[in-house]
């Protein structure tokens, strides 16, 4: 009911709520944080905190999309417009089919496993992942079937315009029973606080993937553009195929060091009640479908701006090309910059999730409060400099990147996303390790709401145009942050820490009139964008630090949990005088 009841909740409450300062932790507190931390964190079970976690998903990520990228360069030069197009045609039916299967079991066989084993309940996490990949197997084997036999039905009743993309649909339906696999195996990695398997595992089934689309798009081409298509779409059956084989061997791994720390019998924990299969299952059901319909709420929010944005850009005045264009910038281009800017936070929320689990099972509020605070301060530390950058060289990235400079206004709005988005993913993640998944999809549906409505009230006026859509997706990440953070203050009593906040902001804030001078005489000297853009975003980059340091925005004991770079950084900075010798 309080779920319910909270988005009602007075104006005045949300206002004090952020406006009152906030203290950050005293120094006693930190200190009690550290050795939590380090405590939990042993050498037998080889789990990762979720800082060295978020920074090897970062890495993955990163590889992975830039793999992403090359791919498409060569499959759309085999293909051609007409044959991406057919591939495009089957993606959205597979991606419908896997966001329905598997959208939120990782993060729910996470919190589970995480739970068990911070009681030291080997048998019962075991027993969750043997539960979860029968429940998958099963999972995965009825929506590829589905996927397989509804293929001519999506044709037929025209759901898939083009009789040629059949062939595409039918190659794409059998990767979905490997990907629910692939879901599960995660999860419970994860679980463990192994982020590495997954990391490496994406990275293969990335270049699996790659290399079979562009292999199988050639060899069929010569039997025509329908078969070339379907070869390209093979390449997801490739990816998590490889990507399974190489989660075995980790877990493998894992069986390895629990029978060396726990010994090769594991049996139940004495005087303890174990669930019934029936309960462990409904609690993943419980648990994975609000993950899984805050997944589904993203297509159909599209689709929405689909159906709303380019009509309500002719009602502005602008014609049904101006306005296709103008569509274009936004989601083509604006969108992904955004995206790209929160590699890192996605990442933090994925480690998140089962590190407060594993806290709050073990009942230490101190550790939960801690990987919360620590999670926003890593965010909003990582997405003002992203923001800056993007709001300060909208239009030189946009011709960079895209060689159009018109998709300047739309970016530059976009960025105000960066920061909000950030705060969105690491605020869903705390409450999702906090057992309340279904409070961040309510707020999603909620800020959908409201986005609907800025963009069908601000896009159709002349003075806003395509910036009032921006503004609207600004909005919609801006009001689903807002509603979780006030829940987070309400479940573990975590309120922004104000003072590193406008310590970050008044950072970010000379970072980006250094930008804007080192640009706008770089480029008046030299005339160069590529070299004005690079050339700012490192000078910056550099400022936004040097701030930082100077007016005690970085802590050392934040600084300490950074895994590789954390120590080496530490003792320059102690050289130089920033932080004191010990």
């Amino acid at each position: 009911m309080s779920v319910l009841c909270a988005p009602s909740c007075s104006l005045y409450s949300f206002i004090y709520f952020f406006a009152k300062e906030i203290k950050p932790l005293n120094d006693a507190g930190r200190v009690v944080i550290a050795i939590s931390e380090n405590n939990t964190n042993n050498k037998s079970s080889k789990g990762e905190s979720f800082l060295k976690g978020t920074f090897i998903l970062t890495i993955a990520g990163v590889v992975v999309k830039v793999i992403g990228s090359l791919n498409w360069i060569f499959v759309s030069r085999i293909l051609g417009g007409e044959g991406i197009g057919l591939y495009q045609m089957a993606f959205p039916i597979y991606f419908f089919a896997l966001s329905v299967s598997t959208a939120g079991v990782p993060v729910a066989i996470s919190i589970i496993t995480a739970e068990r084993v911070a009681l030291k309940d080997i048998f019962g996490a075991k027993r969750i992942f043997k539960i979860s990949m029968l429940l998958m197997l099963a999972t995965g084997l009825i929506f590829t079937l589905l996927t397989y036999y509804g293929a001519q039905w999506l044709i037929d009743f025209h759901f898939i315009r083009d009789p040629r993309a059949y062939w595409s649909v039918v190659a794409l339906a059998p990767a979905i029973f490997f990907v629910t696999l692939l879901a599960s195996s995660r999860g419970y990695l994860q679980g463990w606080q192994r982020m590495t398997p997954t990391a490496v595992s994406q990275i293969v089934e990335q270049i699996f993937r790659v290399v079979t689309m562009i292999a199988f798009a050639s060899l069929f081409l010569p039997w025509g553009l329908d078969y070339a298509a379907a070869g390209a779409s093979l390449g997801a059956f490739a990816g998590a195929v490889s990507g399974l084989i190489v989660l075995v061997y980790y877990h493998w791994q894992l069986e390895r060091d629990i029978q060396l720390e726990f010994g090769k019998e594991i049996k139940p924990l004495p005087d303890s009640q174990q669930d019934s299969t029936w309960k462990i299952i409904k609690r993943i059901f419980a648990l994975s479908l609000p993950v899984s319909a805050a997944s589904i709420m993203l297509p159909v929010v599209s689709n929405l701006d689909l159906a709303i944005v380019p009509q309500r850009l002719e009602v502005a005045g602008y014609s049904v090309n101006e306005a296709t264009e103008l569509f274009g910038y936004l989601t083509g281009m604006a969108v992904p910059l955004v995206n790209l800017s929160t590699i890192l936070t996605a990442s933090l929320a994925v480690s998140l999730v089962p590190a407060i689990s594993k806290s709050r099972a073990l009942g230490d509020k101190a550790r939960v409060f801690a990987q919360t605070a620590s999670g926003v301060r890593i965010s909003n530390f990582v997405c003002f400099p992203a923001f800056v950058i993007v709001l300060v060289l909208a239009t030189p990235i946009s011709t960079l990147i895209y060689n159009a400079p018109g998709a300047g206004p739309a970016v530059l709005v976009s960025s105000f996303s960066i920061v909000l988005l950030g705060l969105h993913q690491v605020s869903t993640a705390v409450l999702q390790g906090l057992g309340h998944p279904s409070i961040p999809m309510i707020n999603m549906v909620l800020a959908a709401v409201a986005k609907v409505a800025l963009n069908w009230t601000l896009v159709a006026q002349p003075a806003f145009g395509i910036m009032g859509a921006a503004w609207a997706t600004a909005a919609d990440m801006g009001v689903a942050a807002v509603i979780n953070m006030y829940f987070i203050y309400k479940y573990i009593g975590y309120r922004m820490e104000i003072p590193q906040f406008l310590k970050t902001m008044a950072a970010a804030a000379v970072m980006a009139v250094s930008i804007y001078c080192f640009y706008d005489y770089s480029f008046a000297s030299w005339g160069n964008n590529v070299i004005s853009t690079f050339g700012g975003v490192l000078v910056g980059c550099i400022v936004y630090i040097g701030v930082l340091l100077v007016i005690g925005g970085i802590l050392e004991e934040d600084m300490e949990r950074l895994p590789i770079i954390g120590k080496y950084a530490i003792r320059i900075l102690r050289k130089i005088g920033v932080f004191k010798e010990v």
